[in-house]
């Protein structure tokens, strides 16, 4: 019989609330730490610790956390090693989780239960600590049709947003099976807040309209009861499945932005004097969605290495401030070549090895050890981290970006128009959209399709005109389509902004990625429309 949802469950050093759907680690002082873990994975475990020590068959776990839905046993693999890895990290002794072979698993540890209505030491768990800056209960979507397929669309999105926001590092979401106890139910934001210890809800709606879906969508401050962002998704009734994955792909997308954000201004606001390195981590998460700039740079590599210096071994600022330097190699936000090269390069590889050590399974680690590989011109290696990022996280939107990029350099850019296309259409309000229109306007013209190349170069020059690469492959592009006026006006921008790139070969001296085959697609395009615009070869 399954456990009130009061009962609150105690076992090595950890705190399983059934109210909030929550996993908290009990500090030295007694206090409780939100842990980070996946709303599937705390599905699983709260399946066996409310059997501890008896076997629950591998169907069982299925039945209970995957109702009504076939899904591979893989799935519960997955489950069982994450919850390993934060259960059993530090502990010499054999795991918390027995695998029973063939048949299922058995949760071993001690295990106290308690009512959190009657003891007042864990009454309040969520809200005896401040309540976590990336914490979020994603509410049952309502359906305002009289159609009972419009209630299935409603209950997926609410399901896979909540898979998709638990993989927002450092984000604390309610698992479903508690969200779906509000369905149907007249709900206050601020009390569910108190409640479940979240600092935001995601609340919607879905209605049909003719032939189309719309979807309605508000994220909530819980203390303010504020509305902080809005916005409104349509797909086509006659094909819901794949709308379902385009809308919640984008709702994923500006969602981990957003509540990022709005994380970081309430940081400034209450935690200015003395942030920790959880607050410092979101401070340069935040800092990497607005408008790319050496201030950016600048900015988000103060946050993570303050973070590092108040916590040593914290994954995420490590992996934060490789990313930062590794970028700056890409995009040429360091002060030489030979700089970056030498030392920023040697203290990225140091920063991502740790963070192996420490967690070997973390999609974002493989997706900067790709960028890095490309920067060393290690192009097959970038390829194969990247593809490792995807597998071990298949909607890593940046991480499928960065894979095509490095198609790019592989001489493969048909390869990348239709992930370039994608990633610009699943986030059309980004900060940084020049840069999708950057890369997929330099496709276009690798391919010599010169209009389409011009189009694109020209928004991500209208986006963001602080970088020379993108007037100069503008120029290029203005260049070989006979607009000889405009394009030596972009080549001149190009060389102001960065003055060292004023010829071709100081162009291949600063970029120094390619294959062959790359190169050779250069010459005929990049290359050929610079000579066009007026850059001489030495």
């Amino acid at each position: 019989m399954d456990a009130p949802a009061s009962t609150v469950f105690l076992f090595k050093g950890f705190c399983l609330d059934r109210r909030g759907g929550g996993l908290f680690r009990v500090d030295e002082r007694g206090g409780f730490v939100p842990v980070a873990i996946r709303s599937r994975a705390l599905d699983v475990l709260g399946v066996l610790v409310e059997r501890h020590g008896r076997l629950v068959s591998k169907d069982d776990i299925i039945a209970a956390v995957w109702p009504e839905t076939v899904v591979e046993e893989s799935n519960l693999t997955v489950q069982i090693s994450a919850l390993r890895r934060v259960l059993d990290r530090g502990r010499s002794e054999v795991s918390c989780i027995q695998t029973v072979v063939g048949r299922g698993y058995r949760f071993v540890a001690r295990v106290t239960r308690r009512d959190a209505h009657r003891d007042p030491s864990t009454a309040t768990i969520p809200t005896s600590v401040a309540r976590p800056s990336l914490s979020i209960v994603v509410l049952p979507f309502t359906n305002l049709s009289n159609d009972p397929e419009q209630e299935y669309f409603a209950d997926g999105i609410t399901d896979d947003l909540t898979t998709d926001l638990s993989r927002v590092h450092g984000s604390f979401v309610i698992a479903c099976s508690t969200a779906f106890t509000y369905k149907g139910k007249r709900t206050d934001v601020k009390q569910i807040g108190r409640e479940l210890g979240v600092r935001y809800v995601l609340e919607g709606s879905v209605r049909r309209t003719g032939e189309l879906v719309r979807v309605n969508a508000q994220l909530i401050d819980t203390e303010s009861g504020a509305h902080l962002w809005a916005d409104r998704f349509e797909a086509d009734r006659a094909n819901l499945a794949k709308g379902d994955g385009e809308i919640t792909a984008r709702l994923a997308r500006i969602l981990g932005r957003e509540i990022v954000e709005a994380a970081a201004r309430r940081i400034d606001r209450e935690s200015i004097v003395d942030p920790d390195a959880r607050d410092l981590v979101i401070r340069g998460r935040a800092w990497h969605d607005r408008p790319t700039s050496a201030l950016m740079r600048q900015e988000r590599q103060h946050a993570f290495e303050r973070a590092l210096a108040i916590d040593p071994y914290s994954v995420d600022a490590k992996i934060g401030l490789a990313s930062v330097l590794v970028q700056n190699c890409l995009d040429g936000f360091t002060s030489s070549l030979d700089e970056a090269r030498a030392e920023q390069q040697a203290r990225t590889e140091q920063l991502l090895l740790d963070a192996l050590e420490i967690d070997p399974n973390r999609a974002e680690t493989r997706e900067v050890i790709g960028r890095l590989r490309r920067f060393q011109n290690r192009l097959t290696e970038s390829r194969i981290e990247l593809e490792t990022a995807i597998a071990l996280d298949p909607g890593f939107v940046r991480a499928i970006f960065q894979l095509g990029i490095t198609l790019v350099y592989l001489g493969l850019p048909e390869a990348t128009i239709d992930l370039f296309e994608k990633d610009t259409r699943l986030s059309p309000r980004d900060p940084n959209i020049w840069y999708r229109h950057h890369w997929l306007g330099t496709s276009y013209l690798l391919l010599g399709q010169v209009d389409r190349a011009i189009e694109l170069l020209r928004q991500a020059r209208a986006s963001n005109p602080r970088l020379s690469y993108v007037h100069l492959h503008l120029a290029s592009a203005l260049a070989l389509a006979g607009d000889l006026d405009e394009a030596k006006a972009a080549l001149a921008e190009g060389v102001k902004l960065k003055p060292e790139v004023n010829s071709l070969a100081g162009l291949r001296r600063w970029r120094i990625w390619g294959n062959p085959q790359y190169w050779a697609l250069c010459e005929q395009t990049l290359h050929a429309g610079l000579r066009r615009a007026g850059m001489p070869d030495e």
